[in-house]
């Protein structure tokens, strides 16, 4: 009983001592408004794999913000998105005619995006028995229906409703007759299929089963930072560490196909340092303390082989 008085001691100092930290960090550290920055914009975007402040203080990052009707913010998230708008589109994808597949769509303003650039979309997220299980339906992170991927801002209602699909699909046993598309992307889903092994295999599946040969697959997930060593291997969340990336790349280049090559951002800019932690605001999020691991966002793109 003693032990467990003085076990909630510990935790309550350790609460304050962070919000005095927060606090003193937050009215301490200039924060610096995006438009403001100016960064040339012949500058690289996006040369890297993994989250970086770089990114968000690009011109670019601007841009295609704006294409979300979003705010630029220092949000990991929304690296995640504009990631992958950025490669679909350095790749041709993004145009009148073609057809694009989204895994865990949830609530995200791109298939919105896509089809007022003329794309047919399928939107699908997880039966409501997995999401349900998978804490996605209480977090709002799962879409029960294609109305709430409706975005009239971004896209009109009249091309939304031509072009714009949706169904369940189980990432894990993806239905055969989704396939033939141009491009498909996920947006922080694999990592929640069960295993590290479970979330690779979607990956290769995706690429395989879903895309025409020399359709583009751009997918977005957990990157350990403390580690390439322990991490977490299964259950609901689970962590890829760089190996683990470049591990699926190389059999994705043995399978045929053209996986990108994995390189992690250096951290340049001083948000590159900030770990998101409780008590959790919401800016800036590039990397995130979870079950004790630092993280952050990484994308991976990969193109369908010939055969």
């Amino acid at each position: 009983m003693v032990e467990a008085a003085l076990a909630k001691r510990l935790r309550d100092v350790d609460n304050l001592v962070n919000e005095r930290i927060g606090r003193a960090i937050s009215q301490r550290v200039f924060w610096p408004l995006l438009p403001s920055m100016h960064q040339d914009p012949a500058s690289p975007f996006m040369q890297y794999s993994s989250c970086s402040a770089a990114d968000m203080l690009h011109p670019r990052y601007r841009e295609l913000s704006s294409l979300l009707n979003h705010p630029p913010v220092f949000h990991r998230k929304l690296w995640e998105w504009i990631f992958v708008i950025h490669n679909l589109m350095k790749a041709g994808a993004i145009e009148p005619g073609k057809r694009g597949l989204c895994f865990g769509v949830g609530s995200e303003a791109l298939p919105a995006l896509f089809a007022a650039h003329g794309v047919a979309v399928m939107a699908t997220d997880a039966p409501p028995n997995i999401s349900k299980s998978s804490g996605w339906v209480e977090s709002g992170q799962h879409a029960a229906s294609r109305e709430s991927l409706r975005k009239p801002a971004i896209c009109p209602n009249d091309r939304f409703d031509e072009l714009v699909t949706y169904r369940y699909c189980d990432m894990n046993n993806i239905d055969p007759d989704l396939t033939g598309y141009d491009f498909a992307w996920s947006s922080c889903c694999f990592e929640h299929l069960g295993s590290l092994e479970a979330g690779m295999q979607f990956v290769i599946n995706c690429v395989e089963r879903c895309l025409k040969p020399g359709g583009i697959a751009v997918h977005t997930t957990e990157l350990n930072l403390s580690s390439d060593e322990n991490t977490l291997t299964s259950g609901g969340t689970v962590l890829y560490r760089r190996r683990d990336i470049s591990e699926l790349v190389r059999r994705l280049a043995e399978r045929g196909h053209d996986g990108q090559p994995f390189s992690q951002a250096p951290d340049t800019h001083v948000l590159d340092f900030h770990v998101y932690a409780p008590p959790y605001t919401h800016d800036p999020h590039l990397k995130l303390n979870l079950a004790g691991y630092v993280t952050t966002s990484v994308g991976i793109v990969a193109r369908r082989g010939p055969g």
